[in-house]
């Protein structure tokens, strides 16, 4: 496509950039939404998430990438558009899950969650040294290790055994229909 054509619909390489990260967000999303209301042990919501989103990553590489480059603060994630979304409904979930007030949950957590979720399937995305299921087995393994030891200084016991429920108020937002 000439570049005429293109600078007729976006004003500047950046606003080009923010659409891509808009639909590329919004498809990923899509993808992990599901996820965030599953019942389920701590280690099956959290694999769930992890190859769901290893899965998309697979499937678009790129994008994934492109996404990742973002970063992870709060100022950079209204950058990545849906993706602030999907750490507040992330964030929202956890709380249900762990019955969690607001105040002590530590969300900050969770950005740096996310920052070793995107760097190591960058990294298998650059590597393949071992197959996706693995990848993300091991990966939710670690998310859980540092959910668990985050929770854990707050005074929140997150038991390995126990059957989580989402929590319905979010569950309700998210899917209205129960």
């Amino acid at each position: 496509i000439p570049r005429p054509h293109v600078y007729r619909y976006f004003s500047s390489r950046d606003d080009l950039d923010a659409e891509d990260v808009r639909l590329a967000a919004h498809d990923l999303n899509s993808c992990l939404r599901p996820h965030l209301t599953r019942r389920g042990t701590p280690s099956h919501v959290v694999e769930g998430l992890v190859l769901a989103c290893a899965t998309w990553a697979d499937g678009h590489p790129h994008l994934y990438r492109f996404l990742a480059a973002r970063g992870q603060s709060r100022t950079l994630h209204r950058a990545r558009m849906g993706r602030s979304r999907l750490l507040d409904e992330i964030a929202e979930a956890a709380r249900g899950y762990t019955n969690a007030a607001p105040s002590t949950f530590p969300e900050g957590i969770l950005v740096g969650v996310m920052g070793l979720v995107d760097a190591t399937i960058i990294w298998w995305l650059d590597q393949r040294d071992e197959t996706l299921e693995s990848m993300a087995k091991r990966l939710s393994r670690h998310v859980l290790l540092l959910l668990h030891d985050a929770l854990a200084d707050r005074g929140i016991d997150l038991d390995p055994d126990a059957e989580l429920a989402p929590f319905t108020a979010y569950k309700a937002k998210v899917d209205p229909e129960g």
